[in-house]
This record gives structure tokens, C-alpha cells and sequence, in this order.
């Protein structure tokens, strides 16, 4: 450390935020950074401003409240921790005392710890996380099939004639047809989950704090309130190209000219698809919206440091 006036003091920094630091007794703008490396303290008046240094990036210009809020939280972390030995090395020994600021810190600070790049990434990592996980599990044999809570059922009118076959044996050409439609969800989840998280990349910040502020599933909600025209336009297609695949507009034909509820073949195709693109985008946005819970509500299910520090903040 070389100071070089009552008023000004130099220290010397690692290269992670920068390689020098300028401190002035008129303005401080404190913003909390987390580095592990310092320089060496001579005093405990020094190992007091070190930390404090530590606790701040420096820049000029008077103080907004919440800014003052936080650089208040950080004199009391220096305070705190002026109390301990003054003699530092000059690497890597910085971990006991790093620690005890970070407690102090976290015992002081609110939600205005988080600035609004935070939020906004781990809303969108929060976002990520659920679907990359609803992927998986929908995206696989069985996904929507064998899922009770998510299982896309035929459209009425066929769902009736199928209740009603089922009685005496007869539904097997109705209970093949439910198959291939569901079978036809689960290959097109991987398309869903592209678009999807290309919906989640164009999430503001402005939109991040809002949502950070809302109930269980705000982030969901908003993100399907934004962008369910979006998807459904783009899943369509999909749909339809794996409902052909699946064979399912071969056994829709079929059933149709079995049970007198013919038609023109392309409407009937349209209104398959549309019925499976709406149910099938119900599954999914009713697993992201758990998964979205969970990471709200269960510090287990905050799987990255980010979540644990934005979601954390809120309980």
C-alpha cells in the first residue's frame, strides 16, 4: 500500500477489476465486488481501509440513496472486521476474512443488493434451468404418454365415441390414434425447447426486475403471455411434420370413416395439430412453471450460485 496524501490512497489491485484504485475524501460510489486477492496491511487502521476497499469498486460522483444504502452496509463490514489481526499476506490468505465479510455483508444487505444485471440473468438462467430439465423429461418415449398430469387427450367429439368403445373392447383404433399424437408431442419438444429458450434470451431487464417481484410463476406466465403466438406459429409445423411421421393422420382417416365423423381430410389434420399444438404447449409451460417454483421456493433446487444469490434474496 503507498499512500501518496492525506486525501488520496493508492492500492495496488489484481488484474480481476483493476490494477489500481484511487480513493478520495469527497465521494465514494461503493458497488459490493468479491475478490480473493489483496496486497498487505500494516496496521489495523490499514487492514480496516484494505477491507473496506474490498468491499467496494471506486468511482466519483455524489451518492444516490442506494447507493449510499450500500456503502453503508460496507462500513459496517469494515468496521466488523477491523477488529481482526492487521498483519496480511500477500496472496490468497484473504479467505477467512473474505468470509466474515461476506457474512457481515449478507446480514445487511436487502434486496438492493442485486443489481439489475443479476436479476436479469438469473432470471434467465431460473428460465433456462426449467426448461432444459422439462425438455428432458417430456422429450423422451412416454414423456407426454405416460404422464397423467400432461397426457394430450383426443379431441372431444373422438373422445367420446372412444369412451364409449372402450366399454365393450372395441376403442383399440381411437386408443392408437391418442398414441401417435402424443408420440408426435414427444419428438417435437427438442424444436419447442429451441424456441423457447431463444424466447427466454429477448427477456429485458426492465421485464427481470418485474418479474424477480411477481408470484410463483411470473416468469412463466410472462414468458408465455409474450410468446405462445410466437411459438405456436413456429411449433406448428413441427407438429404436423411428427403427426405425419407418427402415422397419425393415417389412423385420424381411418377412425374417421369408421365412426361417421368424416370430413375433408385437411381440416381434419388442422384441427389435430392445432389440438395437440395447444395441449402440448400446456404440458410444457405446466412443467416450466413448477420447475419455476421450486427454484423460488427450494434453496436445494437453485442449482447454480446465481440462482442462489437472486432467488435466495427474495426469502
Amino acid at each position: 500500500m503507498t499512500s501518496s496524501s492525506a486525501s488520496e490512497i493508492f492500492i495496488c489491485r489484481t488484474p480481476l477489476w483493476t490494477t489500481g484504485v484511487v480513493v478520495r475524501d469527497d465521494y465514494i460510489r461503493g458497488q459490493q465486488v468479491f475478490d480473493d486477492t489483496f496486497v498487505r496491511c500494516r496496521s489495523s487502521q490499514e487492514s480496516a481501509l484494505v477491507w473496506l476497499l474490498f468491499g467496494v469498486a471506486v468511482e466519483y460522483g455524489p451518492l444516490n440513496k442506494v447507493e449510499e444504502k450500500a456503502m453503508k452496509r460496507v462500513m459496517i463490514a469494515a468496521i466488523a472486521v477491523a477488529t481482526l489481526p492487521a498483519g496480511c499476506a500477500t496472496t490468497g490468505s484473504s479467505g477467512d476474512f473474505g468470509r466474515v465479510l461476506g457474512e457481515v455483508l449478507s446480514q445487511q444487505t436487502g434486496d438492493s443488493s442485486l443489481t439489475q444485471a443479476e436479476i436479469d440473468a438469473g432470471l434467465r438462467e431460473a428460465l433456462t434451468v426449467g426448461t432444459n430439465l422439462v425438455a428432458a423429461q417430456l422429450g423422451q418415449t412416454n414423456g407426454y404418454f405416460g404422464d397423467p398430469e400432461i397426457r394430450i387427450p383426443l379431441p372431444k367429439t373422438y373422445r367420446d365415441i372412444q369412451s364409449g368403445l372402450s366399454r365393450v373392447g372395441a376403442s383399440g383404433p381411437l386408443d392408437d390414434l391418442e398414441l401417435r399424437m402424443n408420440r408426435a408431442a414427444e419428438d417435437s419438444v427438442p424444436e419447442a425447447k429451441t424456441l423457447v429458450l431463444g424466447a427466454i434470451r429477448q427477456i429485458t431487464i426492465e421485464d427481470a426486475v418485474r418479474i424477480l417481484n411477481g408470484g410463483d410463476t411470473a416468469a412463466t406466465d410472462f414468458l408465455r403471455a409474450k410468446t405462445e403466438s410466437q411459438l405456436r406459429a413456429s411449433f406448428t409445423p413441427y407438429v404436423r411434420s411428427s403427426l405425419a411421421e407418427a402415422g397419425a393422420f393415417t389412423s385420424l382417416e381411418q377412425v374417421a370413416n369408421s365412426y361417421g365423423v368424416g370430413g375433408v381430410t385437411t381440416t381434419l389434420q388442422n384441427d389435430l395439430t392445432d389440438h395437440a399444438v395447444s395441449l402440448g404447449l400446456d404440458g410444457l409451460f405446466h412443467y416450466v412453471a413448477l420447475e419455476e417454483k421450486k427454484i423460488r421456493e427450494n434453496p436445494v433446487a437453485r442449482t447454480t450460485e446465481l440462482l442462489r444469490r437472486v432467488f435466495g434474496s427474495r426469502g
